[in-house]
């Protein structure tokens, strides 16, 4: 795999090894970028700013339907491709892509509805005698960095946005899993003038960096950790940002909860993709009076689930991305039941695979729940009161999303309320997330909104236009 400059696929001597985490074989190779080719993208992506903006609305949305169909025909070979960059098992692979499709659809039907809007000057002293309105115009050249665990998707989240507001782009996928990404974004070029979409591999440190600081880019959208999203926003100086940051979203189990729901959408939230999603379920909350009813559902069904080869279409789990990362979970499973949690099943790493895992008796301050783990588990943490409840949910600095089951309207208002996460999700768990609906966190979890209109609306301009 090369990389996209200008329209043009480019290689360099040094490589990047994408393996394949299920088996440690090598997939293939991506060129290892530097600061001089990400200048490069980064210049191409400026020179095809103004072919971008003189084009129709209706153009536009013309070539994003075009990309659409041409994305659904080979929507198999890119879900293979996830796979086998990823380890996430096949369904879940399939079911990205047709989430991607959705995008890029949403994409070319909002890119025809971008409004400026009147303003009613002669509300202010002076402006009695005057028109105003608003008109929106592109930001100019888009920075997308996304990781690994949905290449395509928070791809598609990025860059079909940018496209559609009359937006250039400079994207960087995961060094980890850049195959499928690369394939999407050579598709989008054969439908783009040269340069409006370019594509680099590299280095965060290097290619990233540049791609944040330089003063050719206007925007920067980041998928990714808080240490890095953090750096973003020292660095960029004053370009618009929106950051996907991490999570450690909780799902509230309140007594007059369906318990039998509750738990299948636990075990749903907290093992997607491994564990690995920055909205997984990464605490369980439990009323005490139905908490030992919950937990014994919760390891009945986490013990139905299948770990192995993920292109089997009948296993449930995959490995994780590395096996540092399985090193990772193993260790801070085994810190919490040093400090006095109990494994009710699974903690068991083989090489990149973690089994699913249910701790019980965790406490709010164990360094599983401080931290965000990206791993298949479910830890439990039991209290007293709703009010308990809701208070142990925002003793965290993130604040993605939440779920919360409970059968009273009363409750269910109060959690949404109450708890400081940008979407709470009643009756459902925290991984709930539809492509057009407006995503994004509070408190270190992030910044603006993804979800196709409100990334639209981030990546153009609003200018006012005065009639005397």
């Amino acid at each position: 795999m090369k990389m996209l400059i200008n329209g043009n696929l480019i290689d360099r001597d040094e490589k990047i090894d994408v393996k394949n985490p299920a088996t440690g074989k090598i997939v293939d190779t991506v060129p290892l970028c530097s600061r001089k080719d990400a200048k490069n993208a980064i210049m191409a992506a400026n020179g095809s700013k103004r072919t971008m903006q003189e084009m129709s609305a209706r153009k536009i949305s013309r070539i994003l339907y075009d990309i659409y169909e041409d994305v659904s025909k080979v929507s198999d070979q890119l879900a293979e491709l996830i796979t086998l960059e990823t380890g996430k098992v096949i369904r879940d692979s399939k079911e990205e892509m047709k989430r991607s499709i959705l995008t890029l659809q949403l994409a070319a039907e909002e890119s025809k509805r971008i409004y400026g809007e009147t303003i009613p000057m002669d509300a202010g002293i002076g402006g009695r005698t005057t028109l105003g309105f608003t008109i929106k115009l592109p930001i100019g050249v888009v920075s997308a960095i996304t990781p690994f665990n949905y290449p395509v998707n928070l791809a598609m989240h990025k860059i079909a946005p940018a496209l559609a507001a009359k937006n250039t782009v400079v994207f960087k996928p995961s060094q980890k899993a850049p195959l499928a990404a690369l394939k999407l974004a050579q598709l989008l070029d054969s439908h783009l003038p040269d340069g409006a979409i370019n594509a680099v591999t590299g280095k965060g440190s290097v290619v990233g960096d540049e791609m944040v600081t330089s003063s050719l880019v206007n925007k920067v959208s980041f998928t990714g950790s808080i240490e890095t999203g953090v750096s973003i926003s020292k660095r960029a100086g004053m370009k618009k940002l929106t950051l996907e940051l991490g999570g450690n979203d909780p799902l509230i189990v309140l007594e007059d909860a369906d318990i039998e729901k509750a738990a299948l959408s636990a075990v749903k939230g907290a093992y997607l993709n491994a564990g690995q999603v920055c909205m997984a379920v990464k605490r369980i909350i439990l009323q005490n009076s139905i908490a030992d009813e919950f937990t014994d559902r919760l390891v009945e069904e986490t013990m139905k689930l299948k770990v192995g080869d993920p292109m089997n279409l009948k296993t449930d789990l995959g490995p994780l991305i590395d096996e540092e990362a399985a090193i990772k979970v193993d260790k801070v499973v085994e810190e919490s039941v040093e400090d006095g949690a109990e494994i009710l099943c699974g903690g068991k790493r083989k090489g990149t695979f973690y089994t699913p895992t249910v701790l019980d008796n965790v406490n709010p301050q164990m360094r599983i729940v401080r931290e965000e783990t990206f791993g298949p588990v479910a830890p439990i943490i039991r209290v007293q009161s709703v009010d308990e409840a809701f208070d142990v949910a925002n003793d965290t600095k993130y604040g993605l999303q939440a779920g919360v089951f409970t059968n009273s309207v009363e409750n269910a208002l109060k959690a949404a309320k109450v708890i400081e996460a940008g979407g709470v999700m009643i009756n459902k768990q925290s991984t709930f997330r539809t492509d057009n609906m407006p995503f994004g966190g509070f408190k270190m979890s992030g910044m603006g909104k993804e979800g196709v209109k409100y990334a639209v609306e981030d990546m153009t301009r609003s200018k006012l236009i005065v009639f005397g």
